[in-house]
């Protein structure tokens, strides 16, 4: 399993290089071939998603003695994984304020700061997108749980009165008999 597992680190470096690669020659390129690239970079981020499932699957397999250890780097592949993910998202940003300025015939000299606040935002807006998932997630996770409860709380009811049911089915049983044990002792 552990091969498997370094197999995957062997594809995750080469397509990350080559996606590193990519990425630095965006900003550089005009065109058809420039969207072709982005392109390009999309769909082998997409394999390296991909690639970071299987071996995510393959570390759960791992013996539990030296799980930790794969997933420690399992954790710094997906660290760089969302740095290559922010680089190329920053080289998309750069794409489109290129042809926005061809559009519009801009120079360019204030799309630095607006580029630099479209970052903050776009982050700040995936953070909270984030939080909101996690919030959601555990609305969902609690619900769960009241149900599970509530339906321990019924079985756990139905019990108590089927129990109540016998004690004065016995109660009853036990007085009738304390009558007829009286009036066998009368006689």
């Amino acid at each position: 399993m552990s091969s498997d597992f370094e197999a995957y680190e062997q594809d995750f470096g080469t397509l990350t290089a080559e996606i590193t690669n990519k990425i630095g020659r965006i900003p550089k390129l005009a065109g058809e071939e420039k969207t072709q690239l982005v392109l390009n970079v999309d769909k082998q981020l997409e394999e390296v998603r991909e690639l970071m499932e299987q071996m995510d699957l393959e570390v759960r397999e791992i013996p539990i003695q030296s799980r930790a250890m794969y997933n420690s780097r399992l954790k710094s592949y997906k660290q760089e994984m969302e740095k290559l993910e922010k680089d190329f998202k920053r080289s998309r940003i750069a794409y489109s304020d290129e042809v926005r300025n061809e559009l519009l015939g801009d120079d360019g000299s204030s799309s630095e700061t607006q580029r630099a606040h479209l970052l903050d935002n776009t982050e700040r807006l995936e953070r909270s997108s984030r939080r909101l998932e996690a919030g959601y997630q555990i609305a969902v996770e609690t619900e769960q749980v009241g149900q599970e409860i509530l339906a321990n709380l019924h079985s756990d009811r139905e019990k108590i009165q089927r129990s109540r049911d016998r004690l004065r089915e016995t109660d009853a049983n036990l007085g009738k008999s304390s009558r007829i044990l009286t009036g066998m002792l009368r006689r």
